[in-house]
């Protein structure tokens, strides 16, 4: 917490501003501006940020109470405290609740009282404030018990879950795995993946499932910020450090102690916080801005890049042994449109999450509607996938099945290309050869549909003839007939589809 006297006061008012007793203590502890009217209050605060101010009522030129009304917009770190003569009850509570005025301050005031007032408000700030930054990281303290207390096996399902990373793929699955390994362990990790990958759900996965789950998290994208900015938000600054540095700033880095810290867009950071990074992690030692005192914090990296990082230390922009710090584990996660397999558990996970945050039911997912999705490339990842489930669920009425109409235009006209994941699939005479009769033409395609639901259940044939509306017989039955066969691959025999039609 400051000291006192960096915290900064203003006694407003045609008597306060003047009551020597009540200056002379208060200069003491704080640094004291005052204003005889409303209209140098006003210019005072616009000047620099103010910690309390402490207004009269009554003004020539005003009223305090819509004075501190105004505050509250401008300035709603201020705590914001009245003085008031014998005024009713409900008057008091009525201008309290109109400009959120912290505590009402009666006359005559006693200075000794009155600095302790204020002594007692800024404590409840500081407090408020660090209980702000760290609460919301401890809401799922009682799941992070229960998902330590499982095991950190994953059985056969049909879909899996890495703390909210939901996936059914084997590309997916790998990731996962090497991300519970680099858990347990206390090094540093590094994240690779294009926007929208989940980079963040990843490193916070990390987190939940580490030692320091108990411990805060904080994340910080490291390219929006210009480099003396960075430097304030990760190691702190003091007061006056530099313009606009009105007080003292605790620093992700101090504030995480014990915890995680994630470094979002990490290849965006200049060569000099390159160099304040790597003593870090070296040394676990910082100084804030504009100290000369080192400090010391125990925090966990997780860093992420949207390009990989080593190709960037090639080009010169990043520092190699930095690079080999931040590169304890290595974790790539792999696009969605390279594991379209994934799209369906994704999307009625999704639809899932968001018809429930409105109230509403939705009946389930037309064939069409996934088979558009699994055409489409989606460069924007799994950020582009929830945001368009999210908006087909906003259009889709309670108790209905989401259809082609709810798409986006670019999904819905979407034709597979001959480069896709699902064309790569696709046997090679339904592309090779247009000549083909609608039998053999659809026995090939419904050999890939076959194929693509055994692939999407791990070849776990009761679950894939479920999702087909076929018996366990009546899947075996054309897994001989279409000559399907698992193979290293991935791909499929055709041949007596083929053969059949011809």
């Amino acid at each position: 917490m400051q000291r006192n006297d960096e915290w900064r006061i203003l006694l407003a008012g045609p008597r306060l501003a003047v009551d020597k007793a009540l200056r002379k203590r208060l200069s003491v502890d704080y640094d004291l501006s005052s204003a005889k009217t409303l209209a140098q209050a006003i210019q005072v605060m616009e000047v620099g940020d103010i910690d309390v101010v402490v207004t009269e009522q009554q003004y020539a030129d005003g009223r305090g109470v819509d004075f501190l009304k105004k505050m509250r917009v401008v300035q709603p770190n201020t705590i914001r405290i009245l003085a008031l003569d014998k005024v009713r009850r409900d008057e008091i509570v009525q201008l309290i609740n109109d400009a959120a005025i912290y505590q009402v301050l009666g006359v005559p005031w006693e200075p000794e009282q009155t600095s302790l007032m204020l002594k007692r408000a800024l404590e409840s700030r500081e407090l408020a404030r660090r209980h702000r930054y760290l609460s919301h990281e401890f809401k799922f303290s009682d799941a992070v018990l229960h998902r330590q207390n499982k095991s950190m096996t994953l059985a056969l399902q049909e879909t899996y879950e890495f703390d909210k990373l939901v996936f059914c793929s084997n590309a997916m699955a790998e990731v996962c795995n090497l991300a519970r390994k680099a858990a347990v362990t206390d090094l540093p990790v590094l994240i690779v993946g294009e926007t929208g990958t989940g980079k963040e759900l990843m490193a916070r996965a990390v987190h939940l499932f580490s030692e320091r789950s108990k411990h805060i998290f904080l994340a910080q994208n490291c390219g929006a910020l210009t480099d003396s900015l960075l430097q304030s938000e990760l190691f702190g600054h003091k007061r006056g450090a530099f313009t606009g540095a009105v007080g003292d700033r605790l620093g992700l880095f101090p504030a995480a102690d014990g915890g995680t810290v994630f470094l979002d867009e990490i290849s965006d950071i200049s060569p000099a916080m390159q160099v304040s990074l790597l003593r870090f992690l070296q040394e676990g030692e910082f100084k804030a801005v504009g100290s000369d005192q080192p400090r010391h914090s125990n925090v966990r990296i997780i860093a992420a890049s949207n390009r990989p990082l080593s190709q960037i230390v090639e080009e010169g922009k990043f520092r190699r042994d930095l690079y080999y710090r931040l590169r304890g584990f290595e974790l790539k996660i792999p696009l969605l449109r390279e594991r379209p397999e994934d799209i369906p558990v994704l999307t009625d996970y999704l639809i899932k999450k968001y018809a429930g945050n409105i109230g509403r039911h939705v009946a389930g997912v037309s064939a069409e509607v996934r088979q558009k999705l699994k055409f489409y490339a989606f460069p924007g990842n799994v950020r582009e996938l929830e945001n368009e489930v999210r908006r087909m669920v906003s259009m889709t009425e309670n108790g209905a099945i989401i259809t082609v109409n709810q798409l986006s235009s670019e999904i819905a006209n979407c034709r597979p290309q001959p480069h896709s994941p699902l064309n790569n699939a696709l046997p090679r005479a339904l592309l090779e050869h247009v000549g083909m009769t609608l039998k053999t033409t659809v026995e090939l395609v419904e050999a890939q549909l076959v194929h693509q639901a055994l692939q999407r259940h791990h070849w776990n044939q009761s679950r894939a003839a479920r999702e087909l509306g076929l018996s366990r017989v009546g899947l075996d039955n054309k897994i001989k007939r279409y000559g399907i066969e698992r193979d290293s691959a991935g791909s499929i025999s055709t041949n007596s589809a083929t053969n059949h039609g011809r």
